[in-house]
């Protein structure tokens, strides 16, 4: 039974990828979110995917607000909001630990003792990942949209249909030259 589901599975992505049986209008839909999220983030507008959760984050916060305003003078209970300070102080306590280690790291490399070498490696590193990363958005993008277009256009320039039409081509020509061949040899033996 799991191998027909992950038969299913495999038959339903090449389906979105090649967009056939049905499937064209995911297919569409996956392209266009892929072109529309990288026009909103690497376009003219200037969003960041960091910038794009702050404004929903604050247009959230301002809906709060105005619907606990609102139910205070209604006399209704304030909206339900979870208590977020377990996990906050979690955060805190792995950030504080994390510029820590940093602050000792930095501490090691401006007084010459062993293991240095380590901290210039992950600087180094970083700095890699940090170059990389500016064009990995793109990447990405790229590679979502090759994805989804270059199987499909493939698929329906298929080479087989082409050779195809080149083999009875061949044929033709054959069929021709045999002919010829035969009457240029007749009339040479008379």
């Amino acid at each position: 039974m799991d191998r027909r589901r992950q038969h299913h599975a495999g038959e339903f992505v090449t389906d979105v990828v090649l967009w056939r049986r049905g499937r064209a209008e995911l297919s569409a839909l996956l392209l266009a979110a892929a072109v529309a999220s990288w026009i909103l983030f690497h376009g003219a507008s200037g969003y960041t995917a960091v910038s794009l959760a702050a404004d929903v984050l604050l247009l959230l916060l301002a809906v709060l607000y105005a619907w606990s305003r609102a139910a205070r003078l209604l006399g209704r209970p304030a909206p339900p909001i979870p208590d977020l300070q377990p996990a906050a102080d979690e955060l805190a306590a792995l950030i504080h630990s994390c510029l820590a280690d940093l602050a000792s790291a930095f501490r090691r490399v401006a007084q010459g003792q062993p293991g240095s070498g380590q901290v210039f490696l992950c600087l180094a590193a970083a700095a890699l990942l940090g170059r990389l990363a500016r064009d990995l958005p793109t990447l990405c993008y790229a590679v979502v949209v090759g994805a989804l277009t270059i199987p499909a256009v493939y698929e329906r320039l298929s080479m087989e249909r082409y050779m195809r039409m080149a083999s009875l081509n061949m044929y033709r020509y054959e069929v021709l030259y045999q002919s010829l061949s035969l009457t240029c040899y007749l009339s040479t033996r008379d």
